[in-house]
């Protein structure tokens, strides 16, 4: 037979009054059963923790040493189920976010994080930078909990949350002729016949096929002069006159010497920005919690 949390509570109980009286008082029991638990305490583990006759109750060295590891116990137990509780209403916990290489200049999610770090600063957060189509495969194991990303074909048990619509734009190099159009902005077919610098593929996969489907659209075959890997890359071969880019709006918040931003006056010229995550497993209270400031803080305004 085993000890039971009980048994232990009975036990300080009664060491901490050194009266069984009291004790069964204490815990709203008879006195009788009491005496019971701890004959039956002593039994299980082999040895006599209180000295007792009809008018002192005394704690035995083993007892005494027994007494430390019961507090000691219980202390763990409690704070094992402070953590719990506290994870079931994700205050505390562990969370795994992918996000692509322009989250960070999203100023509204960039300030959602920090609000969310901030209220609950026990939750472990693990930020993995990926592009948009390699956030699918760890978002159907699991190894990670959500993804914000952009529009893009998902597995049907994906399933996402419409962030907001963040408009492209033009960045282009001081002297551009385009810069005369700065302040009322510029139809996309006007862009037809000047040298484009691109996403790698491999690197920007969504913003790679959205621009390429926003220029067929408009029925321009774009002339590629440069592909870069990283968003820093394409706004300094801008600035060296390589070319323009079309961006999205996140990408004005990196001033770059050189490199100016038109704004384009197409109505679908918008790339989708997505919280994505997976229906078929349990997403995490801390999660959750995430989840719902950031619609509130974006969608709901």
């Amino acid at each position: 037979m085993s000890i039971e949390l009980r048994h232990l509570r009975y036990f300080i109980a009664v060491a901490e009054e050194l009266h069984f009286g009291r004790a069964a008082e204490r815990l709203h029991i008879s006195q009788p059963p009491l005496s019971q638990q701890i004959q039956s305490l002593e039994e299980k583990v082999h040895a006599k923790l209180l000295e007792r006759n009809n008018r002192n109750v005394a704690l035995t060295p083993a007892g005494t040493m027994f007494l430390k590891e019961a507090y000691q116990i219980l202390s763990q137990v409690d704070a094992a189920s402070t953590k719990a509780a506290r994870m079931e209403k994700g205050e505390l916990g562990e969370l795994s976010i992918g996000f692509t290489s322009t989250t960070p200049f999203m100023h509204r999610v960039t300030m959602s994080l920090r609000q969310y770090r901030e209220t609950y600063p026990e939750v472990s957060i693990h930020m993995h930078q990926m592009n948009t189509k390699q956030q699918i495969a760890p978002l159907v194991t699991g190894r990670i909990d959500m993804g914000i990303m952009r529009n893009t074909v998902l597995p049907e048990q994906l399933d996402y949350q419409l962030l907001f619509k963040e408009p492209f734009m033009v960045a282009v190099y001081e002297g551009h002729p385009l810069l005369e159009y700065e302040k009322q902005g510029i139809d996309i077919q006007q862009l037809a016949n000047y040298p484009l610098i691109f996403f790698e593929r491999e690197v920007g996969t969504a913003l790679y096929d959205e621009i390429n489907r926003l220029l067929t659209s408009a029925g321009i075959v774009p002339k590629i002069s440069q592909e870069a890997g990283e968003a820093m890359t394409i706004l300094g071969l801008v600035s060296a006159g390589m070319g323009i880019s079309i961006i999205t709006e996140s990408f004005t918040r990196m001033k770059v010497d050189g490199v100016r931003y038109v704004k384009l006056t197409n109505i679908e010229a918008s790339s989708e920005v997505w919280l994505v995550y997976n229906t078929r497993r349990t997403l995490p209270a801390v999660a959750k919690k995430l989840t719902h400031l950031l619609i509130s803080n974006i969608v709901g305004k």
